[in-house]
């Protein structure tokens, strides 16, 4: 029976069986967590550990004798970080899955300093420590959102000198666990909730210092991408000046503690002012400059004397104007007498060659009376034409006779 179907189901135990059977094939795995919760049964050589993903709300439990954890971890306590080699078994009488391990080694500090290098260069890698990428935090902003443990002296110390420097500025506050196995999803949560928020202009992650352990949720990778995939600026207070989580590096600004996120995020408003009140008094000697300038520039111009004495300007142009038509007319006169003498003298030229002035003389001009022809030859008529004679004062009429 390889298959299952609404008329020959499977009975439960089968389906235990096959599920058994499938975690099994998994076989002997090497597991990295956090201590949850250590059970030890009075009585018994078992011992229940429940180890947890720092990264996720996940968590399997592990068996184990108890000479296997007192020769790998004899000092586990909730909350360390451990590596187990174990293999999955499902108990399929009760559906429980759990996984049976033998060996247990607890990670020491080099170990975690160690893998945080080594998961820093991962990131490093894949740019989400580039500088290009980092935002500038706006100035002022609207509201901060702020993601801190409840009650804590960073919460009051970013918001106390926030508000002393800025006294308008907003928070929405969220808390959160800092430290332990529920930190990283919790922080998760919050900057998912902040980063939604159109009224909040950047978020700040601020923490108290501690030791490397405890600041270990700040260099977790998802918390790390989680920042890194948030729209809205970030700003990493976690620790004090000397501790740096890679939480740090991914973040658009670092502060080296809840303080100096105050400063960075608000501006001083003792200073703003007093950079307003330089501004003004540099703006107003500038303006005093800028009028006293175009003054004496108005007092030079007025001191020309084009508008000193404007009147004589126009004295000027009459005079010239009246010589100009002075010049003008005798000009004219010039001309026209040169024209008149001209006329003259064609005129008297014009009467000593018109033929009138002959006339005048005793001569007469001879011409044909049918057509007017003037006749230059005898030749030029026949006896018995008639014949009209011009004189100059009057004309005769005649008629040709030959002798």
């Amino acid at each position: 029976m390889d298959n299952s179907t609404a008329e020959q189901p499977w009975p439960v135990r089968v389906v235990s069986q096959k599920i058994s059977a499938w975690i099994g094939k998994l076989g002997w795995v090497w597991m990295d967590g956090q201590v949850a919760q250590i059970v030890r049964r009075p009585g018994t050589s078992t011992v229940f550990l429940t180890l947890r993903d720092p990264s996720a709300d996940l968590s399997l439990t592990v068996t184990t004798n108890r000479d296997v954890l007192d020769l790998g971890a004899p000092d586990l306590t909730d909350g360390a970080r451990v590596v187990v080699h174990a293999k999955p078994e499902f108990y399929a009488a009760r559906g429980n899955l759990s996984l049976r391990a033998d060996e247990i080694r607890q990670v020491g500090l080099g170990e975690l300093l160690a893998r945080l290098e080594q998961l820093k260069k991962l990131l490093a890698a894949e740019g989400l420590f580039a500088r290009e990428r980092k935002r500038r935090l706006p100035v002022p902003p609207r509201r901060i959102g702020l993601v801190t443990g409840r009650a804590s002296a960073a919460e009051r110390d970013v918001v106390t000198n926030a508000r002393r420097r800025w006294p308008a500025v907003d928070f929405r506050v969220i808390n959160v666990a800092v430290q332990g196995s529920s930190a990283v999803p919790q922080i998760i949560d919050a900057l998912a909730v902040l980063d939604r928020d159109d009224t909040v202009d950047v978020i700040i992650l601020a923490r108290g210092g501690g030791s490397v352990e405890d600041l270990l949720p700040f260099s977790d990778e998802a918390l790390c991408r989680a920042v890194f995939a948030c729209r809205t600026p970030v700003v990493s207070a976690v620790g004090h000046e000397t501790d740096t989580p890679l939480v740090d590096y991914v973040a658009d600004v670092r502060a080296s503690t809840p303080t100096d996120a105050a400063k960075r995020v608000v501006p001083d408003l003792a200073e703003e002012l007093r950079a307003l009140a330089q501004a003004r008094g540099r703006l107003n000697r500038a303006m005093a400059g800028l009028l006293d300038r175009e003054q004496h520039r108005l007092d030079a111009i007025r001191s020309r004397p084009v508008l000193a004495k404007p009147h004589a300007m126009v004295d000027q142009r009459g005079a010239e104007i009246s010589a100009l038509a002075d010049r003008a007319a005798r000009c004219v006169r010039h001309r026209l007498d040169r024209a008149d003498s001209d006329l003259a003298h064609t005129l008297a030229r014009l009467r000593a060659l018109s033929p009138a002035a002959t006339l005048r003389r005793g001569y007469a001009i001879v011409q044909r009376a049918d057509d007017g022809a003037v006749v230059r030859a005898p030749a030029d008529v026949a006896d018995g034409d008639a014949l009209r004679l011009r004189l100059a004062e009057g004309e005769l009429a005649a008629r040709v006779a030959t002798s």
